[in-house]
Formats: C-alpha cells, structure tokens, sequence
C-alpha cells in the first residue's frame, strides 16, 4: 500500500471475442481483508471515460474508513484498450460491464458483501447490474444516472432552450455543418458546462484527466453514444463527459434507446438517489426511481449540478457515509 493508502494493479477479464488477453486496472484505498466497514465499489461514467473524476470519494476511507474500490472499465484508463472494436455495437454491451463488474468483485473476493455508487453513465450501469439480484450487494448509490435516455434527452433540451438565443443559433450552426470542434462552438457551450455539468471553474484537475483519455482513445465513446468514427470532437463535449453525439443534444449511438423504467421495481436493495440543483440529469430523470424503488432515499444538493461529490464534497461525503453506515 502507497503512503497515500491505496493500491494499484491489474485483473486479468477474458473476453474470448476479442483474441487477446483483457486487463482492468484498479485502484483501491483501504485494505479489503483487514476492514472495518464495507467496501464501496465505484462505477465511473462515460462509457470510455476513467475513474480519476470520482478520487474524491476516496474521502470515505480517510475520513470513515470506507474501503473504496476504484477502477477503469474496458477501453479506457489503464485498463485494455480494444481500438479495433469502434463501432461494434454487439461488442459494447451492458452485459459486458456487468461482467467485467462481476470479475472485479470475485478477484477481491468481495462478491457476498460490498456496496456499489455509479455516477452519470455509472449510475446507468449500476441500476442494470442491480437487476441481476447480485446476494452480496447490500446498498446502491445512483449518482446523477437517469432512469432512461428519453428522459435526459428531455432534460437536456429544456435547459439548452434556456441559453440566449444567439448561443443557441451558434451551436445549432456547427451541429447541423458537423464543426463541433470549431473554438466558436466550444466557446458557446462553456454557459451550459459551468451551470449543469462542473460548477467549479476551473473544473478539478482530475476532470481534465478524463478529456486526455477520451482524446486518446474514445472508441467506446464512439459506439456506445456517437457511433460515428469520423465524427470530429470538440473540446467542451468530450469534457461533458456523456457526449451523446454531434452535441450531447443528439444521441445516435447504441444506448440512444436505453431505459430501465420497466424493470426499476426488480432493484430491491436500499437504494440512494443523488443529484444536483443544476444537474444536467435534473429531477424527471430520478423521479422514476422515487416511485417505483422500494427502499429508496434522495438527496438534491442545492449548490452542485452534475458533480456533486467535488462541487460540494464535504457534505456529499456525509450523506454518502451516514447512508452506507446501516
């Protein structure tokens, strides 16, 4: 273990489609065979993007002595990156970070207790991974992940529709000329980013380690939302973390029609919602959760919109910690 208090290293994930060895890297804080309390395994959002924008919660193991499970899911980060699969939607499934998930949970032998936060594209797999009625899950943190796309197509729309009409004839300009990564339409996006995305200007640095990645390789990026290869990025989506497609305002990739609305009533575990006043993923999108979970809890951070675990961190811990703490 570091003199910061965590670990790093790789698990070997076979996936036989793919004709080479897989690997998810992972870092973790705390010791997961000498603890006190009960792992939290973190799912980052993208897909194709990496787990450094959630450190914060590594608070929960100094502070609480929470072990926190972090890692980098397949084709992103550290972890195996698979650049000849862009644009295979058989290959870039849910059921495949659920596996990976499941990999990861019997490699620290964790599998019949543990808890589980997912934020944004996180919290989306999270919801899909709880219908699998995992035995040792105990609770589930959603983190600003809406319980279909509809919803946050609607959501999106609605606040964009708030922009002054001139950024918003500007955006609409390169979207339709396919220019989004012209500096005019990043330019015009930074209103939308600083209000409902990452109200901490500058944003953390850990943020921006996201962008490098995704420029690096955003093949997973590509097909799960934009699925379109050629398709140039400009800088503001890809900090936006669930770009769905020319902007985040068109979603043409293979999850465009993802909802769990129908099956929310099979997740039965104790169930924390969370999301910002300014959210992007804004209040609709939970709402379905509200209704149809049956031990459920949500918490609105009034001062946060997509990040609230950096853009109110103090108190983001407490209620994460106190939830937990049962």
């Amino acid at each position: 273990m570091s003199a910061e208090g965590f670990t790093t290293g790789e698990i070997d994930f076979i996936v036989p489609s793919t004709g080479q060895a897989t690997k998810t890297w992972y870092k973790v804080y705390g010791d997961l065979a000498n603890r006190k309390h009960r792992p939290l395994v973190v799912l980052h959002g993208g897909p194709g993007v990496v787990h450094d924008y959630m450190l914060s919660l590594s608070d929960l193991w100094t502070k609480n002595e929470i072990p926190v499970v972090f890692y980098d899911q397949i084709g992103g980060g550290m972890s195996t990156h698979l650049p000849e699969k862009n644009g295979d939607v058989e290959f870039w499934t849910v059921p495949l970070f659920i596996a990976e998930l499941n990999n990861l949970l019997k490699h620290f032998k964790i599998q019949d207790d543990f808890d589980l936060l997912g934020n944004s594209w996180g919290g989306m797999l999270a919801a899909e991974f709880a219908v699998t009625k995992p035995k040792g899950l105990k609770n589930l943190v959603l983190a600003s992940g809406p319980a279909s796309m509809g919803l946050f197509i609607a959501s999106l729309k609605e606040k964009i529709a708030q922009l002054p009409q001139e950024i918003q004839d500007i955006l609409k300009k390169h979207e339709d000329a396919g220019t989004t990564d012209d500096p005019e339409y990043t330019q015009a996006m930074m209103p939308f980013l600083f209000k409902h995305v990452c109200r901490t200007n500058p944003p953390p640095p850990e943020f921006m380690v996201c962008l490098h990645w995704l420029e690096k390789d955003p093949t997973v990026y590509h097909t799960m939302y934009v699925f379109s290869p050629e398709q140039k990025l400009g800088q503001f989506p890809i900090l936006l973390f669930d770009r769905n497609g020319p902007s985040e305002f068109h979603i043409i990739g293979s999850l465009k029609t993802w909802s769990i609305l129908d099956r929310i009533p099979e997740i039965t575990y104790r169930t924390l919602l969370t999301n910002g006043r300014y959210d992007e993923v804004d209040d609709r999108c939970l709402q379905p959760f509200f209704d149809k979970l049956p031990k459920v809890k949500w918490i609105q951070f009034a001062e946060s919109s997509h990040l609230a675990h950096w853009e109110e961190r103090d108190w983001y811990m407490k209620v994460v910690a106190d939830f937990l703490a049962v």
